[in-house]
């Protein structure tokens, strides 16, 4: 085993771990699709099937309306949608990019809602959205990578 880091010259910081990180370098990619995508599966079912202690469509798009999102049923089911139907979609690796571009605009939205609370998420604050926005801005540029679906078929969209 060579000393230098996928063949870019570089050496590893701690050359003992190269042992541990290099075999489960191409793991990690489809580590951060499939969570995130599945992470965001469970949001979408509280505010669609109202599963998880959610509201359900209704509350959502109740809630939605008195945000200033109107009409609340069109937001709601667009994000509820979006949430279950897309993190399913980016956690499979099945037409990844327009997923995640979909989750991306929601999540940035989301983002500008929350600043007014500040950074901290346990204050109503932005911190938590923008992390995820991130993570599916990432996987949008990327799309699915060697363990996805897109791949498995030959297409990346």
């Amino acid at each position: 085993m060579s000393d230098t880091h996928s063949g870019t010259g570089t050496k590893p910081i701690l050359p003992w771990a190269a042992a541990i990180y290099r075999p489960l370098e191409p793991l990690a990619w489809p580590a951060i699709r499939v969570i995130t995508g599945l992470n965001l599966v469970p949001h979408g079912a509280q505010k669609l099937f109202g599963a998880f202690g959610g509201g359900g469509l209704e509350a959502t798009a109740a809630g939605f309306a008195k945000m200033g999102y109107a009409p609340g049923a069109l937001w709601a089911t667009l994000v509820g949608c979006t949430e279950f139907f897309g993190g399913i979609l980016i956690a499979i690796g099945l037409l990844t990019r327009p997923a995640a571009v979909a989750a991306t605009i929601f999540l940035a939205t989301a983002v500008v809602h929350h600043m007014g609370n500040g950074f901290f998420v346990g204050k109503g604050g932005y911190e938590y959205a923008l992390m995820w926005a991130v993570l599916a801005a990432a996987i949008a540029v990327r799309g699915g990578g060697r363990f996805s679906v897109d791949r498995a078929i030959g297409r990346e969209f």
